[in-house]
């Protein structure tokens, strides 16, 4: 690879990662190609030697920004500053805009690596780009908390539809008696003693109730006589006694699993205090596991400029389409981080539980013949400002300062 005899301001670091491998290309801001592509494992040896041929090719004066296209868990060992010159700027591209960017240039169907590159290049030439910091341990730790508990939840809830299932075969009927077995204590009782419709028929109303109380759970009459009917009058199925065994290892299971997600619970209530995110717990309805979320979500806060950048970065930005003065609002464009995005809906709808000035405010909307989407939209991006600010002042929630400013 010759040397170019360049004084550029500014020089691109475009990479696109693979499983093991890198791709690389290094091209200036007047789009002249200085290196590569170029490919390398992904080990500290390889990014080291590459690191010293950008080096070669780089004026010593030029601005260099590192583009690095989001690939699931495979780019993170590349999102350490520390692992790049000193000086140089890493930014994080969405491979939303990396597709668009191939659409724009008329290569949406045609995917290769250097196409890839030229994509992430003309994005950060574009100013595009999230900046990566130095985070802190704990919002390095309390992403990776965040991130536990919501695989534990994924799973919990797959395991629940499978129990629903092998109740269904077990003891027919019980869900007309007890739509949410397994969210109600006394249905977990139920599907974990009397998974045999027989045994609570012979039980009885004011057996069952008495088998409860001696385990710490008061069950009313109703309920009571409910199930107990329910029991009576299942249907008995040939795959009952099968179904009654796998649902016996399930519950186990799914006990496991809550116990898992108290514990990631705890842990998280330690650790943000410690963390910039504390404040958002003074808002109503936002608790630990809400602020953590947005927290493990947003990273270090210090990257964004504005709650409007957070936002965007969401999805949450609404579609646009003007033509010839004309212009028409459609659904939100979802290109973003969804994780993010599921983190702002959730402090959007404790918001609209929970604060009487957010209510007010749904209601308004809601008179206005908006849909339940559309307003928990308007209700996340209501979180989001009130979110930013309460970080970046590290203030408590001031109720009357919002409604202020509806």
């Amino acid at each position: 690879m010759s040397v170019h005899d360049v004084s550029s301001s500014m020089v691109v670091v475009a990479v696109d990662v693979g499983k093991n491998t890198v791709a690389l290309s290094v091209t200036d801001d007047h789009r002249r190609r200085l290196l590569g592509p170029v490919g390398f494992a992904m080990t500290r040896v390889g990014l080291a030697a590459t690191v010293a041929r950008i080096g070669e090719v780089v004026p010593a004066s030029a601005v260099v920004k590192v583009g690095i296209e989001a690939a699931g868990h495979y780019h993170q060992p590349l999102m350490v500053p520390s692992s790049w010159p000193l000086g140089w700027e890493l930014l994080e591209l969405n491979p939303g805009h990396v597709t668009e960017q191939r659409r724009v240039q008329g290569r949406r169907r045609v995917k290769t690596d250097a196409i890839d590159l030229e994509a992430i290049t003309e994005l950060v030439l574009a100013g595009h780009g999230t900046r990566v910091t130095d985070r802190a341990r704990v919002i390095g730790e309390l992403t990776a908390r965040v991130a536990h508990r919501t695989r534990r939840i994924e799973a919990r809830t797959a395991l629940k539809n499978q129990l629903l299932g092998q109740l269904d075969r077990a003891f027919p009927g019980l869900t007309l008696a007890l739509p949410d077995v397994l969210a109600t204590k006394v249905g977990r009782l139920v599907a974990t003693r009397f998974a045999d419709p027989a045994r609570l028929a012979g039980l009885g109303e004011i057996r069952f109730i008495r088998f409860a109380g001696t385990r710490g759970l008061r069950v009313r009459r109703p309920v009571a006589a409910r199930l107990v009917a329910a029991a009576r009058d299942a249907l008995p199925t040939r795959d009952a006694a099968v179904a009654r065994e796998v649902l016996a290892a399930d519950l186990a299971l799914l006990k496991v699993l809550d116990e898992q997600v108290s514990t990631v619970e705890d842990q998280i209530a330690v650790l943000l205090p410690d963390s910039p995110f504390m404040p958002l717990t003074s808002v109503p309805g936002w608790a630990v596991v809400r602020a953590g979320s947005y927290g493990a979500a947003v990273g270090d806060p210090d990257r964004w400029p504005g709650p409007r950048q957070i936002y965007r970065a969401s999805g949450l930005s609404p579609m646009q389409y003007e033509s010839a003065g004309k212009r028409r609002d459609g659904a939100i464009s979802r290109e973003g981080n969804a994780t993010l995005r599921r983190a702002l809906i959730q402090l959007g709808i404790g918001l609209w539980l929970n604060d009487p000035a957010a209510k007010t405010y749904a209601t308004s909307l809601r008179a206005r013949g908006k849909r339940g989407g559309v307003i928990a939209c308007a209700l996340a991006n209501r979180a989001n400002r009130i979110a930013y600010a309460l970080v970046r002042d590290q203030t408590c929630y001031d109720p009357d300062r919002w409604t202020q400013e509806d």
